[in-house]
């Protein structure tokens, strides 16, 4: 780790509120050449629905535009990000899909971009931005700033991770009994109650207890609820 990196991490380690840590991200996007910043948590609970939370420092007028016109569903660096964590440049090609999106970004100064995703042990993913609106990157700035942009991005996630996930999803902090994993990971797998109680060797009784014990700490509507957000979550590794 270089000097660059050890000063920010021990920042960011200091920061204790999300406002804290974006104004770190954004010195450290300036310092890489950048104008903007932007990082977007994806919250993979529930399933037919994943929330998504977002900050940036990007033109008011195009943030309310983005909000307005629901172009966080079409966001083809957004749908990168939930496949790939691959580091992504913008482009008129990454845009093909989203024309009139990307005439407007580029209209309010957010011209080109790099973008890569990062994940946690519990299934919680995050994106880190960076934006400016003129001179493109070029291959030799990404090999010289390549590194420190990778870094920045699963650095930046931890941190917002652990400042942001008590408050947007409490349910990831669930402390699980042994007897109480058992039983999620097996109904996972399609187990009755009496199934996994001959499987655990106790009674129906007892596992049912553990089941709703699960699902009360998870805020589940039942068993099978439960097991799926933990596993979603991390929580049955």
């Amino acid at each position: 780790m270089d000097a660059w990196q050890e000063e920010h991490l021990h920042a960011m380690l200091s920061a204790n509120d999300e406002g804290a840590l974006f104004s770190l991200l954004l010195r450290a996007a300036r310092e890489l050449g950048f104008e903007y910043c932007a990082y977007g948590m994806r919250i993979p609970v529930p399933l037919s629905n994943p929330r998504t939370h977002l900050v940036n420092n990007y033109p008011p007028a195009w943030q309310e535009r983005y909000h307005s016109q629901g172009y966080l569903k079409i966001d083809p660096t957004v749908r990168h990000g939930v496949r790939s964590l691959e580091p992504l440049l913008w482009s008129d090609t990454l845009f093909a899909g989203a024309p009139q999106m990307w005439h407007e970004a580029r209209g309010a100064g957010l011209r080109f971009g790099w973008a890569q995703a990062a994940r946690d042990p519990r299934g919680i993913g995050g994106m880190l931005t960076l934006a400016r609106s003129h001179e493109r990157l070029t291959p030799a700035e990404l090999r010289s700033k390549g590194m420190k942009m990778a870094w920045l991005a699963q650095a930046s996630h931890l941190a917002m991770a652990r400042c942001l996930t008590p408050v947007l999803v409490p349910e990831a902090a669930a402390r699980l009994t042994g007897r109480e994993l058992e039983a999620l990971k097996w109904t996972a797998d399609g187990k009755s109650s009496e199934e996994i109680a001959l499987i655990l060797g106790i009674s129906t009784r007892t596992v049912n207890f553990h089941l709703a014990n699960a699902v009360a700490k998870l805020g589940a509507s039942n068993k099978l609820a439960a097991a799926v957000k933990a596993t979603a979550l991390g929580l049955l590794f």
